[in-house]
């Protein structure tokens, strides 16, 4: 069985906040005390002063060169994670719209979504996998539009462990996308879409920063009637610094954005690391159809939420112990699905998936009838 041999670290499979980096650690510590040039750490600086509009500006254009980001589309640094984008999508881009906007629901993240946008206007629902607990897709391009103000769809769902593969091909329709779990696990087109949000504890940063990227023209959508922190005009105006923003977080999620440049090579590796770490726990499942069931339909699995049950609660609760004592932790699955979930996020090692693979394999052979 192979363990960490990092001192006093884990392998932390927990779906949020999430494993980070250990260079992106490492260096965030070596700064901590006092960023190079400033004589004070990035917790004290002014987000107004010249060093941290330097953070800004380089954690922004990173993320514009790592996800190919089209000029036509600004990129946002907000607070209050995917839980007020709940809000804020329907605040500016449905109410006074005239028009429904369409959800496409595939677990509990995108059912949240749905109540929050009720308040604010029509919503339609082209899709519910609600009758078989959310364990497979639809095809997007099969769905049921209409002219709706936008058609929202979470890309990831981190309970279920059900994701979509590819980007939506419908250029009719303005999409928004709630990627919190799997922002940057892989290329993506943005043109597809209208609006991305993605809170950052679980592939970008710490927890406390969400990043917005929104078509330029959608901000025209923005009353100002809105609230001054709700509108998205203003958040874009106002550079990020309509109030006092996160500013560890942006520092952090530039971090994590140079270590996807300069130490995994882009997103398109990052991509085939993720798929090449799921696929080891996936063999284990299609393997030990008997002992171990998986909760997702296997041509819709998530890269990032492997999500299975054992055959009995007794043996869930003894492979999570047995886990914690290889120093694998955070695997219980989420109440509504039960079993074991392991999040395998990019900063997961490989070392760390072998190791839960290997537990797996080992668990099976002794306790299997």
């Amino acid at each position: 069985m192979r363990t960490n041999t990092a001192v006093d670290r884990v392998f932390n499979f927990s779906a949020g906040p999430a494993v980070l980096p250990v260079p992106v650690i490492e260096e965030a510590q070596r700064d901590l005390l006092s960023l190079p040039g400033c004589g004070a750490s990035i917790l004290e600086i002014s987000h107004r002063s010249k060093p941290f509009i330097a953070i800004l500006e380089d954690a922004e254009q990173r993320l514009r060169d790592l996800l190919a980001i089209p000029r036509s589309y600004r990129v946002l640094f907000l607070q209050g994670g995917s839980r007020l984008q709940f809000s804020m999508v329907p605040m500016n881009l449905l109410r006074g719209s005239g028009k429904a906007a369409e959800f496409v629901l595939t677990g509990s993240w995108s059912n949240y979504a749905i109540k929050e946008a009720k308040r604010e206007g029509q919503t339609r629902v082209l899709w519910d996998g609600r009758d078989t607990n959310y364990d497979r897709l639809p095809k997007l391009d099969e769905l049921p539009y209409g002219d709706s103000a936008y058609v929202h769809l979470t890309s990831n769902e981190t309970i279920q462990g059900v994701q979509f593969a590819s980007d939506p091909k419908r250029s009719e329709s303005v999409f928004v996308a709630d990627m919190s779990s799997d922002f940057m696990h892989r290329p993506v087109d943005v043109s597809r879409y209208g609006l991305i949000y993605a809170c950052a504890q679980k592939n970008a940063g710490p927890a406390g920063v969400t990043v917005v990227i929104v078509r330029e023209d959608l901000l025209e959508r923005s009353a100002d009637s809105l609230p001054g922190y709700m509108n998205y005009q203003a958040h874009h105006e106002a550079n990020s610094l309509y109030n006092t923003p996160p500013t560890f977080g942006i520092y952090v999620v530039g971090l994590v954005c140079k270590w996807l440049q300069e130490e995994v090579g882009g997103l398109a590796n990052m991509y085939q690391r993720n798929r090449d770490k799921a696929r080891l726990l996936y063999d284990v499942l299609d393997e030990s159809p008997d002992f171990y069931q998986g909760h997702a339909r296997a041509s819709d699995r998530s890269l990032m939420n492997a999500t299975f049950r054992l055959p009995s609660d007794e043996l869930t609760a003894a492979f999570v112990c047995e886990a914690a004592a290889h120093q694998l932790e955070s695997l219980e699955g989420h109440r509504s699905v039960g079993g074991i979930r392991a999040s395998i996020y990019n900063a997961m090692p490989v070392e760390g998936v072998e190791a839960l693979r290997d537990l797996m394999v080992d668990f099976r052979n002794r306790h299997a009838s």
